[in-house]
């Protein structure tokens, strides 16, 4: 399991979001007083990316983009992560095996339009 709290501009984890993530759910744990926390499942996990800004490379930290098939968290950034690529990395491979234990293919997320069939017959 990996966890890390969201790091400032500089590096220094003076904030209250924690970041985690075990062999099935990504956890997205935020606020002092009304404390909340959000999870999307590894297998619903469409795409990673990362980005690194000037300051975020000098202080050894980037952004992490998830995309997923979750209704409550679609898109989202877990951001001034350090090690940012070992970290990606990780995840990928997570993100892969519990896709192969759940049988789920990219396919499966495609948006299928049933007015646009790709075997239509072309109008002469």
């Amino acid at each position: 399991m990996w966890k890390a709290r969201k790091r400032i501009w500089c590096g220094l984890p003076w904030t209250f979001t924690v970041y985690s993530f075990d062999d099935s759910r990504i956890f997205i744990d935020s606020g002092v007083l009304n404390k909340r926390q959000d999870e999307v499942r590894l297998y619903r996990v469409l795409d990673l990316s990362v980005t690194r800004s000037l300051i975020q490379r000098i202080f050894g930290m980037g952004t992490i983009h998830v995309s997923s098939s979750d209704k409550n968290m679609k898109d989202f950034d877990l951001i001034n992560i350090k090690h940012v690529i070992d970290v990606k990395e990780d995840l990928s491979q997570r993100v892969e095996k519990q896709r192969d234990a759940k049988r789920v293919s990219t396919r499966e997320f495609l948006d299928y339009d049933d007015d646009n069939d790709v075997d239509d017959e072309v109008e002469e």
